[in-house]
């Protein structure tokens, strides 16, 4: 069955990112299952596809609320599309059981965990993967990095270089913003698995 996020997915990619080593990171891509991943465990769009789902929601939701004449569309495009890069090869599917209330019996449901083979953190792998093929420009690489907000570990920590980042470069709020409201309000449901 054909995804149609991944089709959407790559008609915003070619259409806005034309950087050199864009097609090369985007064929990357193909090896991975980037396109039917969950974007979470069981919170937002924890389904096949979720991830590419997400990703394409985070970018709308980025340019349409927060893009200003003048900016740079390439940017909001890989800001957007690519911010969570590093959940690809993250998740596994697996089973559990569950009661069936109706009939008392226990069932085999399926659900994702996280299996994180390369525990880099979570924006800075995603900056590491997208760097791997093409270059980001700081603004980039740091709303890339810090997309997570408060939620991001090093945040949690008692780090305050989001502050800095935050206040140096306004691309990152925009992510970061854009990032929850597709989260919390437009991707509300979309989980197979609560």
């Amino acid at each position: 069955m054909a995804n149609p996020y991944r089709d959407e997915f790559i008609q915003l990619f070619t259409a806005n990112i034309t950087r050199e080593g864009s097609q090369k990171l985007l064929a990357w891509l193909d090896t991975t299952d980037f396109y039917t991943a969950p974007a979470s465990t069981k919170f937002h769009c924890a389904c096949t596809g979720g991830l590419v789902m997400h990703s394409i929601n985070v970018y709308k939701t980025m340019r349409e609320r927060y893009f200003e004449e003048g900016e740079n569309e390439e940017s909001y495009a890989i800001c957007g599309l690519l911010h969570d890069v590093c959940k690809s090869q993250f998740y596994k599917t697996s089973t559990r059981n569950v009661k069936n209330e109706e009939t008392g019996q226990w069932e085999k449901k399926p659900f994702y965990t996280v299996e994180d083979a390369f525990p880099f953190g979570h924006g800075e792998k995603s900056v590491y993967l997208i760097e791997r093929f093409m270059r980001l420009k700081p603004a980039e690489a740091m709303a890339v990095r810090w997309h997570m907000g408060g939620f991001d570990e090093a945040v949690k920590g008692g780090s305050f270089s989001i502050s800095l980042a935050f206040d140096r470069y306004p691309l990152a709020v925009k992510l970061h913003l854009a990032d929850l409201e597709a989260t919390y309000l437009r991707e509300k449901g979309t989980s197979d698995i609560r």
